[in-house]
């Protein structure tokens, strides 16, 4: 009986710890998304006009940061 409480438990820690994880990652995405300025049709065309787009620039000169997104900061 008793490994039954103890694997019950184990579950219940590992399944309580992964929905955590959920819910802060959501959240951590809300709160990047309510940050982010709002940008006018007009200002992307200003931007895009003086700056180019990511398609004008060499791949070496880009840093892919999805992984560093994706992983709170942390690329592994």
């Amino acid at each position: 009986m008793e490994s039954t409480d103890a694997l019950t438990t184990d579950t219940l820690k590992a399944l309580i710890k992964e929905s955590l994880r959920e819910v802060l990652r959501e959240e951590r995405l809300n709160l990047s998304q309510l940050l982010m300025p709002f940008v006018s049709n007009e200002e992307q065309a200003e931007i895009d006009a003086s700056l180019g787009s990511p398609e004008d620039y060499a791949d070496e000169e880009l840093i892919n940061l999805t992984d560093w997104v994706r992983h709170g900061g942390s690329i592994q």
